[in-house]
């Protein structure tokens, strides 16, 4: 048989996507089950996967091999409505936070989807958001990027403010249409720059670390438990996988609908064992890899 250190590129690319392949669920429509644009995913420590489906308003949830659990979730701007729902985060005790975009606001439930609180509202000051894409939890904070605001905001797990920053531009520490963001076991936090194509760190406080790029318009980013940082790289379809200060490590996928293929990736999020999933948003579907 062939190693894989002597294929050409394409053939490399090929054979790691069939190795690390691990499943596929979803397909377009609002039945259980089914997705509209999905955005958001994220992973309970019980490997049950929250999807927030963005057309369809609501979230869903899924065990490991992407058997339907439950759903919560319609349109409208009420407790447990949604309009346009993107970012999905898990904290430490499993309590669901969604970034309600279009309500310029975050939603926060229990892990079974029962409605706990709510925080927010347009605006440009502290605590208000102007469409908030992102959540992501660390520790006991929940952090929420702002697309139009450039900004990064932290707060507890009831919705008190603690801090912020960034601010729109280019330089370190700015944003340009910032998408998402993660937060890893070490309490430093990963946001998507897409406008900049660039992924940059910070310690928890918001002091800026570094930055890197090689990105068409990233769209997802995600922390394993041993540091890897995963960004779906949606302008060119395919994972980017990196060590926890920007060293390349590895890459998959393509254009396409096959098995580890790519139409317009949006969010991404790993399990305990390493697992990753992500929201192939074009192909109104969940992708499950292997570490």
């Amino acid at each position: 048989s062939t190693e894989i250190s002597t294929l050409n590129a394409a053939q490399q690319q090929t054979a790691t996507m069939t190795a690390m392949f691990a499943g596929k669920w979803g397909d377009s429509g609002s039945g259980n089950g089914q997705l509209s644009n999905p955005w958001g995913v994220a992973v309970n420590s019980g490997g049950n996967v929250y999807v927030s489906d963005s057309n369809n308003d609501r979230i869903e949830e899924f065990n490991s091999s992407g058997t339907y659990v439950t759903q919560w979730g319609v349109y409208g701007a009420g407790n447990s409505q949604f309009i346009g729902p993107v970012g999905v985060a898990i904290d430490i005790n499993g309590n669901v936070y969604v970034a309600d975009s279009s309500n310029f606001r975050i939603q926060e439930f229990d892990s079974s989807g029962t409605y706990i609180t709510q925080w927010g509202g347009y605006g440009t000051g502290a605590g208000n958001f102007y469409y908030p894409m992102g959540t992501a939890c660390g520790g006991s904070s929940v952090y929420v990027v702002e697309s139009i605001n450039g900004r990064v905001q932290k707060f507890d797990g009831t919705g008190t403010y603690i801090t912020m920053w960034g601010n729109p531009g280019g330089g370190d520490g700015e944003f340009s249409g910032p998408w998402a963001i993660a937060a890893d076991s070490g309490g430093y936090v990963y946001v998507v720059d897409s406008g900049n194509n660039r992924i940059e760190k910070f310690d928890s406080t918001g002091a800026y670390i570094t930055q890197w790029g090689g990105f068409n318009a990233p769209q997802g980013v995600a922390a394993d438990n041993s540091g890897n940082i995963y960004v779906t790289d949606s302008g060119n379809n395919r994972v980017q996988k990196f060590s926890d200060t920007g060293t390349f490590i590895t890459q998959w996928g393509s254009y396409g609908s096959g098995n580890g293929q790519f139409n317009g990736p949006q969010g991404i999020a790993a399990d305990t064992n390493g697992n990753v999933y992500v929201a192939d948003s074009g192909n109104n579907r969940i992708q499950k890899f292997h570490p």
